[in-house]
């Protein structure tokens, strides 16, 4: 897969950097364990390599505290609690980001901790340098549109029937991202799209990232079980995604459930 999708990604920010000046912002979507972040990285080190200043940023980076979410999980619904899906991030500060370096601007990049579930003190957070050349704005749902209301209706989990009976939760989830994400997402100059051959792969894939962390001593690693309720609540979004987003991507990487590529469309 690697060499493949490294290809046609960096291809695109190619030629994007070739129609723009200033900065641009290639955004990467993908199911989670999809290979997202390593793909990310390696674009980086090729355009390092060329000398061209650039760097990533993961929608991951930009999830609420601990105790921004334990707000809303008291004020909304309680599975608020649980990091990941649209309004658990502060849209705010990757715009103010952003802003930044479209003025030409060093910026701090935002981390979060995933083994503390929190962000990281400012003062921890890597400097993008002055007049950047490419931002790799990467993540699972970057670049996703709003379901229609009417696909609200029906739950598409146990997560959903039993502690979203009311339809509560996606209806919030489904209005942050109609509403302030399309403003951090119309920042997108072009969009890249790793494309799972359905949901069905992602729990494996999350498995073995899991494996992965508990074998690198991670502070927060989830069982079997733990990850199996954990991935319902991206289900909904990333199906969706897998349907609607393919006919507008610039450009999709089919993958097949090893991450091998299947197929790559540009337009």
């Amino acid at each position: 897969m690697a060499a493949t999708a490294l290809d046609a990604v960096d291809r695109l920010a190619l030629r994007l950097l070739e129609e723009k000046d200033g900065l641009a912002v290639l955004g990467l979507c993908g199911a989670q364990g999809s290979g997202k972040s390593t793909l990310a990285q390696a674009l980086l080190a090729r355009m390092g390599a060329r000398g061209v200043a650039s760097a990533i940023l993961s929608i991951d980076d930009l999830y609420l505290t601990k105790a921004e979410r334990e707000a809303l999980a008291q004020d909304v619904h309680p599975l608020l609690r649980t990091r990941g899906v649209p309004g658990t991030h502060d849209v705010a500060l990757g715009l103010r980001v952003l802003d930044a370096l479209a003025a030409g601007r060093a910026a701090c990049l935002p981390r979060f901790d995933k083994g503390v579930d929190d962000r990281l003190p400012e003062a921890a957070w890597p400097a993008a340098e002055a007049g950047l050349r490419l931002l790799i704005l990467e993540g699972w749902c970057v670049g996703a549109r709003a379901q229609a209301a009417s696909a609200l209706d029906a739950p598409v989990n146990a997560l959903e029937r039993d502690e979203d009976g009311d339809g509560r939760w996606r209806r919030f989830v489904n209005a942050a991202l109609a509403g302030h994400y399309q403003a951090l997402f119309g920042r997108i100059d072009a969009l890249a799209l790793l494309a799972a051959p359905g949901f069905d792969v992602v729990q494996g894939w999350r498995t073995q990232q899991e494996a992965a962390l508990r074998g690198g001593g991670g502070s927060a690693v989830m069982n079997d079980a733990e990850i199996a309720r954990f991935i319902q609540h991206y289900e909904r979004l990333t199906r969706h995604i897998l349907a609607e987003m393919p006919a507008r991507a610039d450009l999709v990487v089919a993958l097949d459930a090893q991450r091998g590529v299947t197929a790559v469309r540009s337009r």
